[in-house]
């Protein structure tokens, strides 16, 4: 199971620059809301320790309705907030949804029930044998990608039968897989960098998607290129 520390907002240690962009973004929007919520939670204890009703005054505290400048600060200060929260997300949003024309490794990620086929492309040499998997309890005997460190990899997701979703947990992204999309949509494509960070990294369907979604698991192995460059070249003389 992937690690999670409080230093990373509970988030698990990113491999992807892309990582990088949900990481900042998350624990900005976890500052932001502990800021309110802490000064929010400020101005109740203090109306209720000083501006409560005394037992000795039958009079009512001062009231503030109709107090415009108050009315007009409560209004902009929620407005400015929520505009800062729009900006930063529209921006992170774009740049975790851009991919480019020549990625160095495209994968075609099939999602059925219930497991996982995975087609690797490379320098336009299609691997010849897909990585099929089954049902397991296991992802380490799931089926297993494996990709390069360093590099841009563009995923391209399609279902021929119900909605899963694509997620590892170290890649801070995950897209749900929905049947009917047409191949050439970038609803179904999403991209990413990958660090130098080589390991197995769990994946799993974070979508219910039937009796054995839980068992819909699958693994990502990150090498260096050159062990990547050998197990890739094995897959093509497969076919000699």
């Amino acid at each position: 199971m992937p690690e999670a520390d409080w230093s990373r907002g509970l988030l698990p240690d990113h491999v992807t620059e892309q990582g990088t962009i949900v990481q900042s973004l998350w624990n900005g929007a976890w500052i932001a809301a502990l800021a309110t919520g802490a000064v929010v939670l400020g101005l109740i204890i203090w109306a209720c320790v000083f501006h409560r009703k005394r037992k000795s005054s039958a009079e009512l505290p001062p009231q503030v309705r109709y107090n415009l400048p108050i009315e007009i600060f409560y209004t902009l200060v929620p407005l400015v907030m929520v505009s800062v929260f729009f900006f930063y997300t529209a921006r992170d949003s774009e740049a975790l949804e851009k991919v480019s024309a020549n990625p160095d490794v495209k994968v075609k990620v099939e999602a059925f029930q219930w497991s996982w086929r995975f087609t690797t492309e490379v320098g336009g040499k299609t691997m010849p044998f897909p990585v099929v998997g089954q049902p397991v309890s296991d992802y380490k005997q799931g089926p297993q990608l494996v990709l390069p460190v360093g590099k841009t990899v563009q995923f391209d997701l399609s279902s021929p039968d119900v909605i899963h979703s694509f997620w590892v947990p170290e890649f801070l992204f995950k897209r749900d897989v929905i049947p009917g999309i047409k191949e050439g949509n970038p609803g179904r494509v999403f991209e990413i960098k990958t660090l130098n960070k080589p390991g197995v990294y769990a994946g799993r369907c974070a979508e219910l998607c039937g009796v054995d979604h839980s068992r819909m698991l699958f693994s990502v192995k990150l090498v260096p290129q050159a062990e990547f460059d050998t197990y890739f070249a094995d897959q093509l003389r497969r076919t000699q």
